[in-house]
């Protein structure tokens, strides 16, 4: 059940951000592969962003944290590139979209997991 709130909230996020930021869209009008979209996007967030954030860390640290909205926009630009090859019409055009959207995705995804009801 965890798993499909997940999923759930992380599509919500991902449609926020295509509606907010100009330069992520989704062209599909049927919004099935939008949750496809967000399943890449865990699995990218689950898998590969703890090894790049490790890798990271040093400038993650000099930074004060800020090279953390990089490592997301990177993730947001991964989950943009697999999507594509996967045909579900999602894309990010360029660095700066990618953090600003990353940056989108990340407060809409904490407001609502706040609002969900802790599953422990």
């Amino acid at each position: 059940m965890r798993f499909l709130v997940r999923l759930l909230i992380n599509a919500a996020a991902l449609w926020v951000a295509v509606k907010l930021i100009s330069g992520i869209t989704y062209s599909s009008d049927n919004w099935v592969p939008l949750f496809g979209v967000a399943l890449i996007f865990g699995v990218v967030n689950a898998f590969i962003r703890p090894v790049v954030q490790l890798l990271s860390l040093p400038l993650i640290l000099l930074t004060l944290g800020l090279f953390a909205l990089v490592v997301n926009g990177l993730m947001l630009l991964l989950t943009s590139s697999l999507s594509g090859a996967l045909g579900l019409h999602f894309h990010v055009e360029g660095c700066w979209t990618a953090i600003l959207g990353a940056l989108v995705v990340s407060i809409v995804s904490a407001l609502l997991s706040m609002l969900l009801p802790d599953g422990d």
